[in-house]
């Protein structure tokens, strides 16, 4: 006889690490080179001055300054106006 009742086995046990995604800076803060302003899954907020885009969509400053949002229309191919947010180091 064994001594302990048989455990089953669960396949639903492991979970991915968290992405930490969203805004690290918001507008008024200071940045400094390499900054990371914010962390996103596709271009959800542009960059624009001083900001560039990495290659997972995240921005971050490329020289010192104070972050703001503003936005900025853009014409799509169909011919819709829409209204992007875009980052800058000013």
């Amino acid at each position: 006889m064994a001594h302990r009742k048989a455990g089953g086995t669960a396949k639903n046990l492991n979970d991915s690490n968290p992405q930490y995604l969203g805004t690290k800076l918001y507008a008024g803060e200071k940045a400094g080179p390499g900054a990371i302003i914010v962390r996103q899954r596709g271009t959800k907020i542009m960059a624009g001055k001083n900001v560039r885009t990495g290659k997972d969509h995240t921005l971050f400053a490329v020289k010192n300054g104070i972050v703001n949002f503003t936005s900025k229309r853009k014409t799509g191919f169909n011919g819709k106006t829409r209204r992007f947010p875009v980052a800058n180091v000013e």
